[in-house]
């Protein structure tokens, strides 16, 4: 199962790390991640996936950690982690539906 991840700018600036197409087989673990930059504190970090022909579905977001360790997502399955300057989406118990192109997006609130 390949698993690609790109990054959504929808902020100061967010990519993608290296090495971010992933092979796994169903009832693994798939982490994915990526890096952002900002000057602002008030930080909420959203990952997405999007299959083939079909709109980006929402997955969850994360507050930065300045701002707490609050996370909402809709699926047990999928975890966030962050840091100053990071997000990374965990995936347990990988099923073959979890194909699919990954998106992580910053979003940069008011001072």
């Amino acid at each position: 199962m390949f698993l690609l991840l790109t990054g959504l700018v929808a902020g100061d600036s967010i990519e993608p790390d290296k090495g971010t197409e992933k092979n796994s087989q169903e009832t693994k673990t798939v982490k994915l991640s990526c890096s952002y930059s900002t000057n602002s504190a008030n930080v909420l970090l959203y990952w997405y996936r999007q299959y083939p022909n079909r709109e980006p579905q929402f997955l969850l977001y994360k507050y930065a950690p300045s701002l707490g360790d609050h996370e909402d997502t809709s699926d047990d399955r999928f975890h966030s982690a962050t840091t100053q300057t990071s997000t990374e989406l965990t995936i347990t118990d990988v099923r073959l539906s979890d194909l699919a192109l990954y998106y992580c997006a910053v979003r940069v609130g008011a001072q």
